[in-house]
């Protein structure tokens, strides 16, 4: 009971005690044997019931198993910084578990959908991971043991981001590298790079986005908005296709957001007009351009699934949340003001990375795509963006954007 109190898990069942002189352990790969300090023996059958038992599940969030100097198992809780002896497993053995669905909804966190899971044979890379709910995101994925890369353009940052996580646990395998979206080249260059590495991906979070920008056009010709939150992203799953589908089954998120439902892409012939994508500085606005962006990502991930998914590639596209207050909006001073206002109101980051988490880790969804989720439900987007023939045609038209050019010719208006 000392043990599990120490654990932080002191509700046993009575019928379950030890006779005075019986200890309870566990090998390492979870079956349960008791001890009898008095007669110096083992045995697997429990000295009461006579039952046999086994740890159910992986370790909770937090512990790792180790082995002290003496060769002997310990249990190291890097939360709350303690180590013990006592398997906190054996707290919920397999007699005693009662499986139940789990529901998450807007008040999850991330951390919550991963609890208990290991992910330590993942590989995830994660595009604007070095701040938001990019950071969360990552965060989250490598205290649960995946070998995370963020893909951030400023590597400053996501240098302090690399350290802010290892500091919170010395093992965590998390590593930055170079990617800016408003780029091809740095795209492209980026690949190269992961591809050089020789490493599976099972999962590509494409979360990075800019929102409020003032008119601009990036190297390649293109307006910024669209580049960064669409087109990069189309690039950069172009470029890596190949290793996601040998790393089957792989996930692809693609962070979209509610503001998809406030626009359209379509000119008066029903075509989806670059015009509108990527208008001239007369024609601009920033939150328009904006939710364009987001049209795009949903009508991206859905074509993405429809050809990739036969590969065991699957694509699900998120609304972080709504009222989240993030970094996205800085350059508005009218927007950074409102939601100061209302940042009480806000969700935190890891709520706001819980439907991201959810998409790229849920074992209910495992072969399934095409989907919009929202607070970890799947909905609905807008008629626009549930249109096959929209997507086919954005994806044409990405597919010519992103091809081999020289940069500086301007696309569109």
């Amino acid at each position: 009971m000392a043990a599990l109190k120490y654990a932080g898990m002191d509700d046993t069942d009575s019928e379950d005690e030890l006779p005075p002189g019986w200890e309870e352990r566990s090998t390492k790969d979870g079956w349960v044997y008791y001890a009898n300090h008095d007669e110096m023996k083992t045995q697997w059958e429990h000295p009461k019931t006579g039952k046999k038992k086994r740890c159910a599940g992986d370790l909770p969030y937090g512990w790792e198993q180790e082995t002290d100097e003496k060769g002997q198992i310990v249990y190291v809780d890097h939360i709350n910084k303690r180590t013990t002896y006592f398997d906190p497993r054996q707290a919920f053995t397999v007699e005693d578990v009662i499986i139940k669905p789990k529901r998450y909804d807007g008040n999850t966190a991330a951390l919550e959908i991963l609890q208990g899971r290991d992910f330590s044979d993942k590989v995830i890379v994660i595009t604007g991971g070095n701040s938001g709910i990019g950071f969360e995101t990552a965060r989250s994925f490598a205290l649960h043991g995946a070998h995370v890369i963020l893909a951030c353009r400023n590597l400053s940052r996501a240098g302090k981001a690399v350290i802010s996580i290892q500091e919170e646990w010395h093992k965590a395998r998390v590593e930055a590298m170079m990617c800016d979206l408003a780029s091809f080249r740095s795209v492209r260059e980026f690949a190269d790079s992961f591809k050089a590495k020789n490493l599976p991906l099972h999962i590509l979070v494409c979360n990075a986005g800019v929102c409020t920008q003032p008119w601009s056009l990036t190297e390649d010709g293109l307006e910024s908005t669209f580049q960064v939150c669409h087109l990069g992203h189309f690039l950069l799953v172009q470029c890596l296709q190949d290793v996601l589908r040998r790393s089957a089954p792989a996930r692809v998120v693609v962070v979209s957001s509610e503001s998809h439902r406030f626009t359209d892409l379509l000119d008066s012939c029903g075509k989806v007009d670059l015009a509108l994508l990527s208008p001239a500085k007369k024609n601009y606005w920033s939150m328009l351009a904006y939710n364009r962006a987001k049209l795009c990502n949903i009508l991206f991930s859905n074509e993405l699934h429809r050809r990739l998914s036969p590969h065991g590639v699957y694509s699900n596209a998120v609304h972080p949340g709504n009222m989240m207050y993030t970094s996205i909006h800085q350059s508005w001073w009218l927007m950074t003001f409102l939601f100061t206002l209302a940042r009480p109101f806000t969700k935190s980051m890891q709520q706001g990375a819980a439907t991201t988490v959810y998409c790229a880790a849920a074992p209910e969804l495992e072969g399934l795509g095409g989907m919009y989720f929202n607070n970890c439900f799947r909905c609905l987007p807008s008629v626009q963006a549930q249109d096959q023939s929209s997507a086919a045609s954005l994806w044409e038209l990405s597919e010519r954007l992103v091809a081999e050019r020289p940069a500086g010719i301007q696309s569109g208006g």
